[in-house]
């Protein structure tokens, strides 16, 4: 069985996530600007409450993005350290995919839009339906124009659920759609589909990492000397 940490500081949120015999011991805490302070601690916290140590990882696991710039380099490297220092490989996860989690974790639901309030007068938008054990991606991530989304949504019905800050910046982008109450990406929830994609093999070596940004005008640069 697999023992997977998970890390996210894409958002205002702050969490951590670990899967350990077939346990999830979580932490959550909203620290917009604190996350490079709060982080490791809470990963200790998280380990010790467990009583896992870092050597008994398989995989770190990662929020992706979209989300804050600052937020999701500071979680991507977070998580490259830790992995690099114990030689485990690492597990991508979209921001918008935890949101979808999260929304079937509370509510059940299995067809999710998240959307995060991108700045700019823009989201960050998904179109998610849970089907097989997976999400299956609806619509690619974009960042996009609140007043564009009903003309991007493939298709709305009664079933669909939203998810994330962009609906709480932007109420009326879509009609019918029901309200998950989930507004920020939590750990627990990422970690659930880390578990799944270490199952389907899906992880990344720690010097092939790359955030998902959707800004065109944003640059990564990865780790020294690779």
């Amino acid at each position: 069985m697999s023992t997977i940490l998970a890390i996210d500081t894409s958002t205002e949120a702050c969490s951590v996530a670990l899967f350990y015999q077939n346990e999830i011991t979580h932490d959550f805490i909203i620290s917009e600007r604190d996350h490079t302070k709060k982080i490791l601690p809470m990963v200790d916290k998280i380990l010790h409450q467990a009583g896992c140590s870092l050597s008994q990882l398989d995989a770190i696991a990662f929020a992706q993005g979209p989300g804050s710039f600052t937020g999701v380099r500071i979680g991507i490297g977070v998580a490259q350290g830790l992995a690099l220092g114990i030689d485990v490989p690492m597990i991508a996860v979209s921001t918008l995919q935890t949101l979808a989690q999260g929304a079937y974790r509370t509510k059940r639901a299995i067809k999710v839009i998240p959307a995060i309030d991108a700045r700019m007068g823009e989201v960050y938008l998904g179109q998610y339906h849970y089907q097989d054990q997976q999400w299956q991606a609806i619509i690619p991530e974009c960042v996009i124009k609140p007043e564009d989304v009903v003309t991007k949504i493939q298709h709305i019905d009664n079933d669909d659920y939203s998810a994330g800050t962009g609906w709480q910046t932007y109420p009326n982008m879509l009609a019918m759609i029901k309200s998950s109450e989930v507004l920020l990406p939590e750990a627990q929830d990422l970690v659930v589909i880390a578990q799944q994609k270490w199952l389907r093999k899906e992880v990344v070596k720690v010097e092939d990492v790359e955030p998902t940004y959707l800004r065109n005008e944003v640059t990564w640069q990865k780790l020294p000397g690779r």
